[in-house]
Parts: structure tokens; C-alpha cells; sequence
């Protein structure tokens, strides 16, 4: 690279670290893994595979910018992978593994293979949580010890669909690594469900459960756990209602709607760069290789440009995983709060929504037209232990969950879109569905996030999300509550209803949220109802903190 290049892009980076220690910085990675073979289709062979790695490489190196290129077994031992991603690629790039198990990988741990073909994307067999907690020590240590042989070094930077925690922490203790990505909450897809979690960004895993964000640092493995694909946050939710076969909406360059739409991906990355988002804003760009070139170029010949332009003019950082990993690493010591917003929409239909995540939980505000609801509430428990913490899944396929109080996807069918809503009482006595205009949401020091919705009804909902509550302040004057309703054979996880305290149970495992200020009852206004939330002197308060 010239001189000249090198002193305008230092300059660049100086002047972006001195906006990054003003506000909270906006972090993308360009994620990009790579598959040996693809018995899907026998169009896709070796050789395109390769070629396709090649293109990407080449036009990363042509704009300059680090990517991470994350490697399963059997590409690992391929000799031109070596090649290609020591001498060809952008200074600052990164190789680390991918955690998909193929049929060289498991053979070289002495293990028998069990796989339809070489490689198998069936969760029993493709993953490590179709193995044992002994086979999953081998299958790591022969990619590691492998990685050094062809690197010179262990990988920092290790990624999957999923990840179970018994192996994520073996990575972590015995080699170090740094850093983690999984897939982005999804139901069905591939035969893969995770449903629940922190939504987007990162967060530290509970020991016992890589899809569960901890609480403590006793409890977490100390590897943060970006969330890939860069989801729509306001059409992927429901983009199938009542646990129904999901589509996907997301950054991924094949798709056309959405990654290779210029309308969709100038929208996506104006939400995440530039609305509040807390503690830092994020998401991860690239693909992988069995989607092919032709799959891939015209999205990534929208993306890539634009990221790199954001990146010189100081907007973005882009940097490998292993390096957003050590950042975070050294900024949080426990998952901190965040949250995506997105005040505009560009299907042009007037919805907005926020996301906030915290070690406690999750929450997603919608508006829609001039209503609005509380779609999503799921609450973290270090101490839930996933089903393949001890032992091998034995189906083809993945279910990981946490704890629902609202969920606006499972608990919906397209007549009855389930979610917490504003009721008024009018003046004869019935109750009608608040409505208002365009909320106001802002950044409330580090870990806050403020919403303000003028009703036209009168008066303001003020809703203040923090780290293990929420709060909701609505007008004195009138009478109103905050209602659950969901489609009628929904299945509910509620064990009990005290004036104080809602308890519940999902997968054999019990929780509760408070209401420290306000009561519960379960004699709501609407057939639908499941309990209703009101306020004292006009406020509500909910506390999500485990016992």
C-alpha cells in the first residue's frame, strides 16, 4: 500500500477514536466462512467453492477492509485455503474455524462418522451438540492442535449456527480463544430454532447454556457471542406467526428482498449506524461459500462499497471478530445493555420498534400506524441449563429457547397477533385499544433507553427500560391498564397470578417477574386476555431479576 494511503486511513482511524470516546461506536464485521464441499448440489463443486472465497477475498483486498474467514475441518487441511488466506488477503484479516463437524474432522479424532455425506448438515451429526461432552474434547482438540499446524498458531476466533456451552467453554479454557458468533434468532430454519435471546450485539453465555445470557462473572464464560446475519428488526419477528417455518429478512447478500436490495440495506445500516442504540451499535456482513459468487455478488457489490465509505469517513469501525471480542472483553466485564432502533420503515407501512437487551432480558416495543404493543419480553437465567449441556441431541434437530413473559411470534396466529397493549376505559364504561402518534426515543445515560408516545387519548406513555426493569408512566387522570392477549390455543407457560408477582414455567424450569408498583389480575376486558398490569398513582413498574 502507498505511503500516502496509509497516512489518510491512520488519520482516519484517529479521528473516529476521538467520536468513539464521545458516543458508543458502531462495530461490523465482515464474517465470511468457508465449506470444503456442498453435497446439495453437484453444481457446486471444490473448485467453485474455492473461487468463490477468491472473489471475496479480492474485493475485500480491493477496498481495504479486515474481514474474519472462518474455516471447517475440512477446508482447514485443504492446502489452497492456506494459501489463499495468508498472501491474498487485506493486511489485518483474520483466520479462525467454523463449528460445523464433518467427516475428515471426526475421523481424525478416532471417532466414526455418521454423516449422509462428507459433510452433514443435520444437527446430530454437523454439530458438536450431536456429540458427547468426551467426543467434543476430541473433535477440539485435533482442529486445534490442526489449526497450529497449518497457522502456527490456535485460532482466537471460533463460530457456528450454535455453539453448545460445554464446548464453547473447553475452547476457552484449555486455548483461549476470544471470541464467538452465532446464528441470529431464527425458528425452524434449516431444522435450527433459537428463540429468546439477546437480541443482536453480544453478550457473555451462562456455563451451562451458550444461548443463555449469565447474570454473574462466576456464572458466564468469558468469550462474548456476536449475533450474526444482521436480522430485519422490525419484519423478521414475524415473519411467520404461531412457530411456523421461518423466512429470512436479513443482511445476507443472496437474499433479494433484503442483503441484495440497495433500498433495504441503506435502510438496515442507517437503523443500526445511526439510530440509539447504548453501548455500542453492530451487526456482521459476509457469507458463506456454498451460496456461490453468482449468489452473492450483487449484494456484496451493494454492501462492500458502502461500509467501506462509512469506514473511511470515520461513521463504522470495521474489524475482525477477535478484535470486537477483546474490545468488549475490555469494556464489559458482564453482558451490558443495548438495543437496536428502528424509527423509519421501508416498506413504507409507518412501523418503528425498539430492541433492548440486558443480562435480565430482552423486550421489543412496536408501533404500528398509530398503535402500539409490547411484542416481546423473554427473561435470562444463568441457571437454566440446556438440554446438551451433558448429553448428545439425537434428532436432526436444534431447539435452544429462554424464558417467555410475552412473545408475539409462538404465541400468534395471523387472526390474533398476541402482544401487551394500552387500554383505555371510555366514558361508557368499554375499553378501546390506545392510539397515538410517533414515539420519541432517546439514549438515558449508559444502560437506559427512554420512549415517549404521545396518546390522542390525551397525556404521554412513558416507558424507561433499564438493566432489570421497566417502567411505564401513563396519565393519572385516566383510567387505563396494560393488557396480554393471545390467540387462543396458544400454549402459555403461566403457572400462577398473585396481586404482586406472575410465575411460570418453560421447559421444566420455573421463573417469575414482579410488579413492584401496580397489580396484577387476570379479569382483563378483552375474551383474549391473560392478565392485565395496572398502574398505581399512573405508573407500572416490572422487575425481571432472577431470584
Amino acid at each position: 500500500m502507498k505511503p500516502f494511503k496509509l497516512l489518510l486511513i491512520a488519520l482516519c482511524c484517529a479521528g473516529f477514536s476521538a467520536q468513539a470516546a464521545e458516543k458508543a461506536p458502531r462495530i461490523v464485521n465482515i464474517v465470511n466462512f468457508i465449506r470444503n464441499i456442498e453435497p446439495r448440489s453437484e453444481e457446486i463443486t471444490e473448485t467453485v467453492l474455492y473461487e468463490t472465497v477468491a472473489r471475496q477475498v479480492a474485493q475485500l483486498a480491493e477496498y481495504e477492509l479486515p474481514a474474519t474467514f472462518l474455516l471447517q475441518y475440512d477446508a482447514l487441511i485443504n492446502p489452497r485455503y492456506k494459501e489463499l488466506l495468508t498472501r491474498k488477503v487485506y493486511p489485518g484479516t483474520e483466520v479462525g474455524g467454523w463449528w460445523e463437524i464433518t467427516q475428515p474432522h471426526v475421523e481424525a479424532a478416532g471417532l466414526k462418522w455418521r454423516g449422509r455425506y462428507p459433510w452433514d448438515w443435520h444437527a446430530d451429526v454437523g454439530f458438536a451438540t450431536g456429540y458427547t461432552p468426551e467426543e467434543r474434547r476430541k473433535l477440539v482438540d485435533v482442529y486445534m492442535e490442526k489449526f497450529r499446524e497449518v497457522f502456527g498458531k490456535y485460532p482466537t476466533a471460533i463460530g457456528s449456527w450454535f455453539i453448545d456451552a460445554y464446548t464453547l467453554g473447553y475452547m476457552y479454557d484449555k486455548y483461549g480463544i476470544v471470541a464467538s458468533c452465532n446464528c441470529k434468532d431464527q425458528i425452524g430454519t434449516d431444522g435450527y430454532t433459537l428463540w429468546g435471546g439477546y437480541w443482536n450485539q453480544a453478550y457473555y453465555p451462562s456455563r451451562i447454556n451458550a444461548y443463555m445470557p449469565a447474570q454473574t462473572r462466576r456464572g458466564q464464560i468469558p468469550v462474548p457471542v456476536f449475533r450474526m446475519l444482521g436480522s430485519d428488526p422490525i419484519y423478521q419477528y414475524d415473519n411467520c406467526v404461531g412457530g411456523a417455518l421461518q423466512g429470512v429478512i436479513s443482511l445476507e447478500p443472496v437474499y433479494g428482498d433484503s442483503g441484495a436490495s440497495r433500498q433495504w440495506v441503506e435502510w438496515f445500516f442507517k437503523s443500526i449506524f445511526e439510530e440509539p442504540c447504548l453501548a455500542f451499535g453492530y451487526t456482521q456482513a459476509g457469507q458463506e461459500n456454498s451460496f456461490t459468487w453468482p449468489g452473492m455478488e450483487k449484494g456484496l457489490n451493494i454492501q462492500i462499497p458502502l461500509l467501506a465509505n462509512l469506514f473511511r469517513e470515520g461513521k463504522i469501525r470495521v474489524e475482525t471478530l477477535t478484535e470486537s471480542g477483546a474490545w468488549f472483553r475490555k469494556h464489559f466485564p458482564t453482558t451490558p445493555p443495548t438495543a437496536v432502533s428502528a424509527l423509519t420503515d421501508y416498506r413504507a407501512k409507518n412501523r418503528k420498534t425498539v430492541w433492548y437487551n440486558s443480562r435480565y432480558y430482552r423486550t421489543n416495543l412496536l408501533w404500528e400506524g398509530d398503535t402500539f404493543c409490547i411484542r416481546d419480553i423473554h427473561l435470562f437465567d444463568e441457571r437454566m441449563e440446556s438440554d446438551y449441556y451433558r448429553k448428545a441431541g439425537t434428532t436432526n434437530q436444534c431447539v435452544y429457547t429462554t424464558l417467555p413473559v410475552v412473545d408475539g411470534c409462538m404465541w400468534s396466529t395471523q387472526e390474533q397477533l398476541a402482544g401487551l397493549r394500552v387500554m383505555f376505559r371510555k366514558a361508557d364504561g368499554s375499553w378501546s385499544e390506545a392510539q397515538g402518534t410517533a414515539p420519541a426515543v432517546r439514549e438515558k445515560g449508559k444502560d437506559k433507553m427512554q420512549i415517549e408516545w404521545p396518546m390522542t387519548e390525551g397525556g404521554e406513555l412513558d416507558i424507561l427500560l433499564s438493566e432489570d426493569k421497566m417502567e411505564i408512566s401513563g396519565p393519572q387522570e385516566a383510567e387505563w391498564i396494560l393488557e396480554l392477549t393471545t390467540a387462543p390455543n396458544a400454549e402459555l407457560p403461566f403457572t400462577a397470578f398473585g396481586a404482586k408477582r406472575v410465575t411460570a414455567s418453560h421447559g421444566g424450569f420455573g421463573y417469575a417477574f414482579d410488579c413492584l408498583k401496580g397489580t396484577v389480575t387476570t379479569n382483563g376486558p378483552s375474551a383474549a386476555s391473560v392478565f392485565t398490569l395496572h398502574p398505581a398513582n399512573g405508573k407500572i413498574v416490572l422487575e425481571f431479576r432472577p431470584e
